[in-house]
């Protein structure tokens, strides 16, 4: 509204028409029932314009505290009216500002203000207000008012011109509370960001910030408002590094902070000029090249900071990708190549010196600036790893070479960070002769470091695509499998084999066609060879070999039936009675499992390829044992059916559900009716019936244990044929089998499949007949172990789901606390409940794991654990210790700390009470006591 307006007579004076009753020029304009308050007229007259500046103050803070509250409501009229009195305020006693900038931030927060109105304010808030003198709050209510301003009324602001940045400028300048500074930064962010007019002012507005730089700032003990250091550096370097403008001022500055004394300063100057790169281009950077350059060098070649030299390293980076972004037109200089020039002269004479004193600074610097773009690389790698293989050769020692292949290294990786590798581009194809050579010789060298340095850049350049010929190729197959096979050292050989696994993918021909059948063929042979290495040994590395290389659809094809061959003739052969042939192929077996995972080709063929394999040959074994009692013995070994648990999971979990449903549609019957046709070579001497009595058949009832592997690890949707009846079968074996291993891992399959079982009456039947066969099985008898393993198993996978017979089971499981024969087994048993287990009952093989289960288990049965404790007698209360410890033990930390309050209580009462246990003539007793109680004495205390 234009200043000489007649409309605004009278107004600007007095309080707004609209809450008092008479006497004012536009009473009339806004009816009663419209008004969103009432405030008395002779509230006003009395406190408004009461001639006390402390009075009037008073009454406007009452005024702008209800406007604070009800600003939404007000009508545009009834707004203007306002903005007219509170402008006119500003004029008043300095007592009365405050409370007219309360009024005045209410106001910026209405939608119906008028055109015109944001500007008029901050005009009256720029020429009225002297705002450093004003109090903190009262200058945080300025920076709110401009920031709500700035939101909500952008265009309006532009029309100002410069003169709104320089009236920023104006309110900003002095400002020392942090609290403050953080908004203000923001504003003058919001100022270059959105393209407000900086005008002849961008040197003001620079120097009002850059003044901060660097910050120093601590905030003061137990302060309340939470503004850390680096809060403060982060908003002041968004302001500074915002536009290009402030370039010819800052870099100057940057420069003297980097050559300053104070770490701090350096990393904050590194940090910022790293920001500025990100929107620079070459000529806000080319008169100051130079300087950059010296400081970033000589604090990389003499710092003893790797914080420094890190963050050097990071600018050096960044400026080479700012000049590399530069556009060049014909007639303007390239600053790159004469900058990368500098950085050369500078650098690469270092490489060359005997004492190699500062090769790995001046290689660092190196490749921070090679790293910045393919141009970079190409421009530094010319240059500097022809020098690098002339030094190689030049250094006899494995030391020198070591250090010099590493900074190859480097470089190459640099090559690899850019991808292929174009022939009229890279100066890497014309040193391939020499690369190779260099690599080989590492990887013969007796130095195991740098033959370990070598297969790391040979692992590069097969990376490279386009740079390996195929006779290198062969050449590397070859290497590598010398160190695989034949190299003292396992480092070298692990290595190897890695590197194998990386390569593998990329050229799968050469790795199925000459280094399988290699493999292969070192399996096969019976021969022993003399030296300090054991046949097995050799036979460990091939399989691990084999494993690692299986990283392709195409030569899992190839490696699986050389696996599946080796694993048929340990069944065979003289060998069968060592078990660890066995677990050493299927530790090789689940790690192309696991990598064969993500693909679903090569998962289905594992799978349809290996599992039915081990099926057969565990059928095969079992049903030999009562004839030969040595053939196939090793397969039926605990350790051995162990170790086939984890492949036949492995290749289970990923399955789609139509595959999973295609096999378990015959994993089943196979265990249930002895439908043994899908299997391999499946001519048996008799019918394989895993659930039937009869000791003869122990052999066979053993092989639930992989039936656990498939079925606990398929998916939930995967419907299991013939499901109540298997249930039946397990929790008859589980509660009846005098084997432990057999009885458990029926129990653990019982309890995976009912953990993924549909709730509703289906589950409740079979979990009422486990009851009704645990219980008296617990009661007395011959199997009581086992009841109790049953138990156990069940209740965690009612406890994962939080399913509601957990708690009465879990109570079951307390109360066998006080066995003298159950209860040390019983609380061994909280541990299994509380512990993520490796085969079943695990999110990898689809268990119904609520998140929270432990900190509900904690918080239902640690009172009851406790309250247990002090009712035992003396015989039974490390039982409880011990259960109360397996809790706490496998209890999150964060959890733990949020049940402090649940647990404190108990504190002193169960740390004077386990002091007797201590003394007990029981050792057991005594271990637990003092595990118990060191977990009571830490709680609560820092890192607990």
């Amino acid at each position: 509204m234009p200043a000489g307006d007649p409309s605004r007579a009278g107004l600007c004076h007095r309080p707004p028409s609209f809450w008092v009753c008479s006497g004012c020029i536009s009473c009339s304009s806004v009816p009663a029932h419209k008004r969103p308050f009432g405030f008395p007229s002779w509230l006003a007259r009395s406190c408004l314009e009461n001639t006390d500046p402390r009075t009037r103050g008073r009454g406007i803070q009452l005024l702008s505290q209800v406007l604070l509250q009800c600003y939404s409501l007000l009508q545009e009229k009834e707004v203007l009216h306002l903005v007219l009195f509170y402008e006119n305020r500003l004029q008043d006693h300095h007592l009365v500002i405050p409370s007219v900038l309360q009024g005045l931030r209410a106001l910026s927060m209405c939608e119906v203000l008028a055109p015109g109105l944001a500007v008029s304010v901050l005009k009256a808030i720029f020429q009225e207000v002297h705002v450093q003198s004003l109090l903190q709050l009262d200058r945080h209510t300025v920076y709110s008012i401009i920031t709500n301003f700035m939101g909500t009324r952008e265009e309006e602001l532009k029309s100002l011109g410069a003169d709104f940045t320089f009236g920023f400028i104006q309110v900003m300048d002095g400002e020392k509370d942090p609290r403050n500074l953080l908004v203000a930064f923001q504003i003058v962010r919001d100022l270059i960001v959105k393209n407000y007019a900086l005008g002849p002012f961008v040197e003001e507005l620079f120097e009002v910030t850059s003044c901060y730089f660097p910050i120093d700032f601590t905030p003061p003990p137990n302060d309340p408002h939470g503004i850390q250091r680096e809060d403060l550096i982060l908003s002041l370097r968004a302001v500074l590094a915002s536009t290009p403008q402030f370039a010819e001022f800052l870099l100057p500055l940057l420069i003297e902070k980097m050559d300053s004394d104070l770490q701090s300063a350096k990393l904050d100057s590194l940090q910022t000029l790293a920001a500025c790169c990100a929107i620079y281009r070459q000529k806000e950077l080319q008169e100051f090249l130079p300087s950059l350059w010296s400081s970033l060098r000589r604090e990389v070649f003499q710092t003893a900071s790797e914080k420094v030299e890190a963050e050097c390293l990071a600018a050096l980076h960044a400026l080479s990708a700012c000049l590399s972004r530069s556009v060049l037109s014909s007639d303007t200089e390239d600053l790159l190549d004469s900058f990368l020039s500098s950085v050369l002269q500078d650098c690469r004479h270092h490489l060359c010196e005997p004492d190699m004193k500062l090769v790995w600074p001046s290689a660092k610097l190196l490749q921070a600036a090679a790293g910045a773009s393919l141009r970079t690389c190409h421009r530094i790698t010319r240059s500097v790893v022809p020098l690098l293989l002339e030094q190689y050769t030049k250094h006899p020692q494995s030391s020198q070479r070591r250090t010099i292949l590493e900074m190859l290294l480097g470089f190459l990786e640099l090559q690899q960070k850019w991808g292929h590798v174009e022939e009229d581009e890279s100066a890497l194809l014309s040193l391939r002769a020499p690369v190779c050579s260099v690599v080989f010789s590492a990887m013969t060298d007796p130095s195991v470091q740098l033959q370990l340095v070598g297969i790391r850049v040979l692992t590069v350049l097969g990376s490279l695509q386009g740079f390996l010929s195929p006779p290198d190729l062969e050449l590397v197959v070859d290497h590598l499998l010398r160190l695989i096979l034949h190299e003292e050292d396992s480092q070298s050989s692990e290595a190897a084999m890695e590197a194998a696994g990386s390569l593998a993918p990329i050229y799968p021909q050469i790795f199925s066609g000459r280094m399988v059948p290699r493999l292969g063929e070192e399996l096969q042979s019976e021969r022993e060879e003399e030296g300090s290495r054991a046949p097995r040994s050799l036979q460990q590395r091939c399989l691990q070999a084999l494993a690692a290389v299986s990283t392709h659809t195409s030569i899992v094809r190839e490696t699986i039936p050389v696996l599946l061959q080796h694993l048929r003739r340990v069944q065979k052969g003289s060998e069968a009675g060592n078990a660890q042939d066995v677990v050493s192929v299927c530790q090789s077996l689940h790690r192309v499992a696991l990598q064969c995972q993500q693909d679903a080709e090569s998962c289905w063929y594992y799978h349809q390829t290996v599992v039915p394999c081990l099926l057969a040959m565990a059928v095969q074994a079992a049903m030999q044992e009562s004839t030969h009692p040595l053939q196939g013995k090793a397969l039926l070994e605990e350790e051995a059916l162990a170790a086939m648990v984890p492949v036949i999971s492995a290749a289970s979990t990923h399955l789609s559900p139509e595959l999973a449903a295609q096999s378990v549609s015959h994993v089943v019957p196979l265990f249930l009716d002895g439908e043994v046709s899908f299997l391999p070579q499946n001519s048996f001497p008799c019918s394989f019936q895993p659930f039937e009595g009869g000791e003869r058949l122990e052999a066979q009832r053993r092989l639930v244990a992989l039936l656990m592997a498939f079925v606990c690890s398929l998916p939930r949707n995967v419907v299991i044929p013939q499901q109540e009846r298997l249930l039946r079968e397990l929790l008859a074996l589980s509660c009846s089998c005098n084997c432990p291993f057999t009885a458990t891992t029926a129990a653990k399959c019982f309890a995976g499949l009912v953990n993924k079982h549909p709730a509703g009456q289906q589950l409740d039947e079979i979990l009422q007949l486990a009851v009704n066969r645990m219980e008296p099985g617990l009661a007395e008898g011959p199997h009581r172990t086992q009841a109790l393993t049953l138990l156990l198993w069940v209740t965690k996978a009612l406890v994962l789901r939080y399913h509601p017979l957990s708690s009465r089971l879990t109570d079951k499981l307390l109360g066998l606390l006080g066995d003298a024969e159950l209860g040390p087994v019983a609380a061994d048993g909280f541990s299994l409940l509380m512990a993520d287990s490796p085969d079943v009952l695990h999110k990898g093989c689809h268990a119904d794991v609520r998140i929270m289960f432990r900190q509900r288990f904690f918080t239902d049965n640690v009172p009851k654990l406790v309250q247990g404790f002090h009712g035992a007698g003396p015989d039974v209360k490390a039982n409880y210790l011990k259960g109360l410890s397996h809790v706490l033990n496998h209890l999150p930390k964060p959890v733990l700390v949020t049940e402090l309050p649940t647990l404190l209580p108990y504190k002193a009462r169960v740390i004077r009470a386990l002091a007797k246990p201590l003394d007990d003539k029981k050792r057991l007793v005594r271990k637990e006591a003092v595990a118990a109680r060191g977990e009571w004495f830490l709680l609560g205390s820092p890192g607990r």
